[in-house]
Order: C-alpha cells, then sequence, then structure tokens
C-alpha cells in the first residue's frame, strides 16, 4: 500500500514555482528545490517523477493563474476597452514594482517571458504550453482592440490582430527592462506611449 503524502501540493508547487522564478530552469538544482518546498529528493521524485515534470507543473499552475487574471480584467465588460487595457497595463507595472524585487530592486520579470527566453528554442512542451497561453491572450486581446475600434476609442488604423501582438510585446519588453531594473516611471512610460500608439 502506497503512504499517504503528508505535505502541502499547492504549497510545494508555490515554492517550487518562486524558486525556477528567480533562478530559472537551468539554474535551479534539484537541492534548490529541497530547500525551497523543505521537501526530501525522494518525495520530490516520487510526486513529480523528475525535476522537468515539475517544471510543467509549475509553469502550468502560473500561466492558469496569471493569465486568468489578465483575462478578468480584458473580459470586464463594465468597462471601456481603451480602460480595460490601461487596466492591464497597470496591473504590469503594479506587479513589476511591488514587493517581488530580486536584490539591488531588480524585478522578477515573468516566468512565461523568462522561459520563453531561456527555453522555447530548446524544449518542445515547454514551447508548446507558451504558445497556448500567447494564443489566448492574443485572442482576447485582438477582441477587445477590435472593440475600441468600433466604438472609435481606439484610433490606429492597423488591423487589431497586429496591434494586439504590439500590445503583448510591449508587456514583455517592460517585464524584461523590470528585470534590468527599469522603475515604476519608466514602466509606466512604456504604457502610456503604447496607449499613445493606439488612441492618439
Amino acid at each position: 500500500m502506497a503512504r499517504p503524502r503528508t505535505f502541502d501540493e499547492d504549497s510545494a508547487l508555490d515554492a517550487a514555482m518562486r524558486t525556477f522564478w528567480e533562478k530559472g530552469y537551468e539554474a535551479t538544482s534539484t537541492q534548490d528545490l529541497c530547500d525551497a518546498t523543505g521537501l526530501g529528493r525522494s518525495s520530490i521524485y516520487n510526486t513529480f517523477k523528475s525535476k522537468h515534470d515539475l517544471f510543467e507543473r509549475v509553469l502550468a499552475r502560473y500561466v492558469d493563474s496569471m493569465t486568468a487574471a489578465q483575462l478578468a480584467v480584458l473580459e470586464d465588460i463594465r468597462r471601456t476597452p481603451v480602460d480595460r487595457l490601461r487596466a492591464l497595463f497597470a496591473m504590469v507595472v503594479d506587479g513589476e514594482t511591488g514587493a517581488e524585487r530580486r536584490p539591488g530592486g531588480r524585478g522578477l520579470g515573468c516566468l512565461t517571458v523568462n522561459t520563453t527566453v531561456e527555453l522555447a528554442a530548446r524544449d518542445p512542451r515547454a514551447a508548446e504550453m507558451l504558445d497556448r497561453d500567447t494564443r489566448r491572450r492574443l485572442t482576447v486581446l485582438r477582441a477587445v482592440i477590435g472593440e475600441g475600434q468600433r466604438d472609435g476609442s481606439i484610433t490606429s488604423r492597423r488591423e487589431a490582430g497586429a496591434l494586439a501582438r504590439f500590445v503583448n510585446a510591449a508587456i514583455a519588453g517592460m517585464r524584461i527592462s523590470s528585470q534590468g531594473g527599469a522603475d515604476r516611471a519608466a514602466l509606466q512610460s512604456v504604457a502610456d506611449i503604447t496607449m499613445d500608439a493606439l488612441t492618439a
């Protein structure tokens, strides 16, 4: 008979997420994961099979929570399309300049952006997860931008899908800039200029 687990798997996933987020996949050792989760190597491997399996679980958890939060803002029909986009940028700025900072004031960035840079070109499974998430977010961004174009609040004549990719790239750039030490004012400037490109 298998022994029952004696730890909180959700807490272990959250601790592992933080470790991968801070260090990256390759630089995170099994010992780092043991230290973060409080689990022994055998518990980690019995539960998650491998470091990569654990990382996939962490990435899926992160994607689900972060994308759900963003979509909740973008799909809030009580706000105008422009207000939804402004709220999305405010969420990004707040997230990148909040408590989750590295020593020296550098932001953690976004685990999906970090993983795209580190692994997407050589890890098909991670690339598939990231691509699926990107398509989901772009679909909603395109719908919001299209709605704004129809009501006249978004004045850019560019195709809504292209503008969605532009917004998505701006957000990714903000997250990377935060890792490089950009402060709130710098990130807000990027957000403001992006909105100007849509509405000016």
